[in-house]
């Protein structure tokens, strides 16, 4: 009888863990799934990039430097490994494509050409796509996070190899721009 019980203990145990781990498993691919729909959306935003730099070029020869940022973002996004360092790496090239917004604000001629209305409307499209995949994407990675710090699974989380994730935000530098009051010049 007492090893009938020890048998029913243990048979419920293992079936609590093998629940445990799929919902973490389920929770995890739900994550990546989500930024696979980021990855999509990112790599329009980087076939634009050239077609957009190439249509400001010809107005804005003396910002080399605008240019050189974004290009250099770009490369970097394109080449970067894993969630976390893609997350950095698209941080840093949504701060240079803002550079750029801001340089483009000083030419008038260029704001009125048909062909960078077009790319700047197709740029904002991505934008506004982007920023409704990484709301889903975040939600995912909250979700995953809440489960492998909730107990008990915290116990057993780090032992399947799940951890904490990295949430995709506006990152340090986006969010002490938007924490300053916009400069207005006349």
């Amino acid at each position: 009888m007492t090893l009938l019980v020890i048998l029913g203990i243990v048979v419920v145990l293992g079936l609590f863990l093998a629940g445990m781990y799929n919902s973490l498993v389920s929770l995890r691919n739900n994550r990546e799934n989500a930024f696979a729909d980021i990855d999509v959306q990112l790599k329009q935003r980087h076939d634009l990039i050239p077609q957009l730099l190439g249509a400001v070029k010809g107005y804005m020869e003396h910002e080399r430097g605008t240019f050189e940022a974004i290009t250099k973002a770009r490369t970097r996004a394109m080449n970067a490994q894993g969630v976390d360092e893609k997350i950095d790496a698209e941080q840093e090239l949504s701060v240079a494509l803002k550079g750029l917004n801001i340089q483009v604000e000083a030419y008038p001629d260029l704001k009125a050409s048909e062909n960078f209305m077009q790319l700047q409307n197709e740029m904002a499209d991505i934008e506004n796509k982007l920023a409704a995949v990484r709301r889903f994407f975040n939600a995912a990675t909250k979700e995953l996070n809440i489960a492998v710090q909730k107990f008990p699974n915290n116990i057993f989380a780090g032992m399947f190899g799940f951890k904490t994730e990295k949430m995709f935000d506006l990152g340090d530098t986006q969010r002490e721009q938007l924490d300053k009051a916009p400069e207005i010049k006349f």
